[in-house]
């Protein structure tokens, strides 16, 4: 007798448990708030939790700390860079969210429009040359900014110029670019004989909150805040962008205004993290894919969760890269390099994960 070969049944991949969204964010910011004042006290110069309160509560209540030796190293040194990592590293995700979208590729970053490398074009020709040294502090930052702002314009209107914002087009533009800036930045540290020079310009290449100061603080977080709500004003047409330009045109969203709308954004947002922390890599990348993974696909809650996220992975990164090598300090980039490629590598393995679903 012929046996009749049965057909194999199709099963159903199991759904991933997905995190209630208030109840993460909530968590977030308390370990947020918690790593933040821990890491008040580490660095080449460990300091007791007792006097990193006394410090603290002091300038909250607008005094000064009782040890100005431990007030100078907590107040004007770790405190600063503590919130500028915060602020670059919940920026970097939420840009890194932003590109995905635009672009429909889950392999772009904020640095997709070869903004990083324009700033490094900028920060190069301020620390090699002594361009705009005049100004002061805010000399590299002010460099940096403006060349990521021209290289932003040069992607904008290359693509323009070429048939208008695909995602294709700015793609390839922003990965040409790219290259083209940062040929520009090694053609121009190779004109200079200045060793110290070449190792201030690659450190910044690489990624720093070191330096930060309270004065910086003030712009790059509005910037960031500003960017944050007009992108969750936005969340319902991003969702729409996210499934293809012909669902959204059906569901009404004006997709060439908010492609404009959004590599403006982007292009800012970028450029001003950029010019206060240098190039970090993969935060970006990695914490909007770990935020569809725990939350989901809509831009509603995968946004305040990426962004919570990269303020605390790059926290703790800067953290890391004060004390492994105390009282040397790795740059961010390599720090996040060598963390970000194994979880990414781990978020792609995930038989379950796909970029459109979160699941």
């Amino acid at each position: 007798m012929l046996e009749v070969a049965k057909s194999p049944q199709r099963t159903t991949p199991p759904q991933h448990t997905r995190i209630p969204a208030i109840p993460l964010l909530v968590v977030l910011a308390l370990a947020i708030v918690l790593s933040g004042f821990m890491s008040l006290t580490f660095g080449s110069e460990p300091v007791p939790l007792s006097a990193t309160w006394d410090v603290v509560r002091a300038h909250f209540t607008g005094g000064v700390g009782p040890d100005p030796v431990y007030d100078t190293i907590i107040w004007e040194l770790r405190a600063p860079r503590i919130l500028m990592a915060l602020i670059v590293g919940a920026g970097l995700a939420m840009a890194g969210a932003a590109m995905q979208t635009l672009v429909r590729n889950p392999l772009a970053d904020p640095y997709l429009l070869g903004i990083s490398a324009g700033a490094g074009v900028g920060a190069t020709l301020v620390i090699m040359f002594g361009v705009l040294t005049t100004i002061g502090v805010w000399a590299l930052s002010l460099g940096a900014l403006i060349g990521a702002m021209v290289a932003g314009a040069a992607v904008f209107g290359i693509s323009i110029a070429q048939g208008g914002l695909t995602p294709l087009r700015l793609i390839l533009t922003g990965v040409v670019m790219a290259s083209a800036f940062s040929s520009v930045s090694s053609f121009l540290v190779f004109l200079s004989d200045d060793r110290d020079a070449v190792r201030s310009v690659l450190h910044w290449t690489l990624g720093s909150v070191a330096g930060a100061m309270w004065v910086q603080i003030l712009p790059a977080l509005l910037v960031v805040v500003a960017s944050a709500a007009i992108l969750f004003a936005l969340h319902s047409w991003l969702d729409a962008l996210a499934s293809g330009p012909d669902v959204a045109r059906a569901l009404g969203v004006p997709v060439r205004g908010l492609r404009l709308g959004l590599f403006a954004l982007s292009s800012i947002l970028v450029g001003v993290l950029v010019s206060v922390s240098g190039g970090i890599g993969f935060v970006g990348l990695i914490m909007p894919h770990l935020a569809r993974i725990v939350v989901g696909a809509r831009h509603r809650v995968v946004l305040p969760v990426a962004a919570l996220g990269g303020a605390l992975f790059l926290l703790w990164i800067d953290i890391a890269a004060r004390v492994l090598l105390s009282p040397e300090e790795l740059p961010l980039g390599v720090m996040t390099g060598l963390v970000g490629a194994p979880v990414f590598l781990f978020l792609l393995g995930r038989r379950h994960y796909s970029f459109s679903d979160g699941d």
